[in-house]
């Protein structure tokens, strides 16, 4: 039987993984990458024979039996890339006002933790964790029940804010603050982002969280040796500039380079205005729908100071830590030359299970793209004097920042090393270097949201811009595009019978 062809441009988490299911399933896979190395935003970097992260910082839900265990079980990759826990009596520490507040893992250690601090929020806090819950186990993608829905509940909190629902749930106004302290892990804009983000970053995280050992990039190796040997295929510096069309379908896709490559089917791992732009003025495409695209906000850039310790001068510290200028997560986006930065994360590479210091470690930020417009046009390592001379700035004052709440350690740093929007921009595509594309916004409702299904039959989009960005929302979201080719139902029974 003639295996249908399909052409997955990007290799990303989204790309990578739709391919490792298509593959498995018997199609002709080729994944399409423009750099030199696959991966995305799980790609590391050595420098001085030290490794960084540049994007997947951590995952959560990887205990036997949690979703995110299960899914990489269907993906054949659960015992190729090793993982090392987070300390489970606080995963992620929140610095405000000078106070830190420890996040435990597990729905009953998080209010026992959580107690200790606001003992007279016990209750509120069980209502919070209960509906936290019941949000999540209404997707039947994150529990694996085919058919299993709550579509009323998942839409009411679509529609309603983080702090809206939170203000609801609790009155101590430090408590409401403390409850969203990890909110760059989803960029969160109040009376814009819907509760329903919130609730499932805090279930996948919550339940059980782990960094990669030695480096993310592993995922992209096993996940990669897996399609390869279902017979798939990954091509780099192969960037697609065309996707071709015929009046009715897509027919494949041009490179740079003038060859020509025929597609059964076009999946799409790159940002929505990529795509678009891919098409060019092809007819298949409303404009109504181009403007949409183009319209739909971005969540904000991203600004990384990579840093290089001095050999067994800095504990290796098994948490991530939330750091806060201001008596607030909210509004760290909104920052002028003399508030920035208002909060950052701050997070240990792991190289190797049980390790006594730590190697690197990195500082994100917030930082806005209209701020490098006058660099807008230059590629790496072509900014100019200028530019490094602005970064240099900004990272010597996050680190500034960083001292302040873990005292000398400016000095234990032998080297840094940074990126900016302009960085994510240029490595991954994504628009303006935002830190996870498009923008959930309660006031555009569908119109803010897009779906993996275009105009154009044949062709299909995945990624973090389809479902949610993260590991979990990236592999949600490769499950519904290959649904499509696929079934949902036969996608789930191959997710149940791989974990007997």
């Amino acid at each position: 039987m003639d295996r249908k062809t399909v052409i997955i441009i990007g290799s990303g988490l989204g790309g990578l993984t739709t391919g490792v299911v298509l593959a498995k399933n018997g199609y002709r896979v080729t994944v399409l990458e423009q750099n030199p190395v696959p991966g995305g935003c799980l790609q590391c970097f050595t420098r001085r024979g030290v490794k960084f992260e540049t994007g997947m910082h951590f995952v959560g839900s990887a205990d036997e039996g949690q979703i995110l265990n299960r899914m990489m079980r269907y993906l054949e990759i659960a015992d190729r890339v090793e993982l090392s826990r987070l300390d489970p009596r606080r995963y992620n520490v929140v610095c405000l006002g000078g106070q830190r507040f420890e996040f435990a893992s597990g729905p009953e250690a998080f209010i026992e933790r959580m107690a200790d601090y606001f003992p007279s929020q016990r209750d509120n806090l069980s209502r919070y964790c209960r509906l936290v819950d019941r949000i999540s186990a209404a997707s039947s993608l994150h529990t694996l029940k085919y058919g299993q829905t709550d579509d009323a509940l998942t839409a009411e909190y679509q529609l309603r804010s983080v702090n809206d629902v939170i203000e609801s749930l609790t009155p101590d106004p430090l408590l409401r603050k403390v409850l969203v302290g990890d909110l760059p892990l989803y960029a969160a804009v109040r009376d814009k982002t819907p509760f329903s983000v919130h609730a499932f970053v805090r279930d996948f995280y919550g339940r059980s969280a782990f960094r990669f050992v030695g480096g993310s990039d592993s995922l992209v190796r096993a996940l990669t040796d897996v399609m390869r040997r279902h017979g798939g295929e990954i091509r780099t510096r192969a960037r697609v500039t065309r996707i071709l069309c015929d009046t009715t379908h897509a027919t494949g896709v041009e490179l740079d380079s003038g060859e020509r490559l025929v597609a059964d089917y076009v999946i799409s791992a790159t940002h929505p205005m990529r795509t678009m732009e891919m098409l060019g003025d092809t007819h298949l495409i409303r404009p109504a729908y181009r403007r949409r695209i183009r319209a739909i906000p971005q969540t904000v850039g991203g600004f990384s100071v990579y840093l290089h310790f001095k050999p067994d001068t800095v504990p290796y510290m098994n948490h991530n830590f939330f750091g806060y200028e201001t008596d607030t997560p909210w509004g760290c986006e909104q920052y002028d030359e003399h508030t920035w930065p208002k909060g950052y994360l701050y997070m240990h590479v792991c190289d190797q299970e049980g390790q006594a210091f730590a190697r690197a470690g990195v500082i994100l930020t917030y930082m806005r793209c209209e701020e490098l417009a006058a660099w807008a046009g230059t590629t790496p390592g072509h900014r100019g004097d200028a530019y490094d001379d602005f970064v240099r700035r900004r990272a010597e004052r996050l680190i500034q920042a960083l001292d302040r709440q873990f005292p000398g350690i400016a000095g234990s740093i032998a080297h840094y090393y940074v990126s900016s929007p302009l960085t994510y921009r240029d490595y991954t595509g994504t628009q303006d270097g935002s830190l996870y594309g498009i923008a959930r916004d309660i006031s555009l409702g569908s119109a803010g949201r897009v779906t993996h299904r275009t105009r154009i039959p044949n062709l299909f989009l995945t990624g973090q811009n389809v479902n949610s960005h993260g590991m979990l929302g990236v592999i949600v979201g490769t499950m519904l595009t290959c649904g499509e080719l696929l079934t949902p139902k036969y996608i789930y029974e191959q997710i149940l019978e791989a974990n007997k």
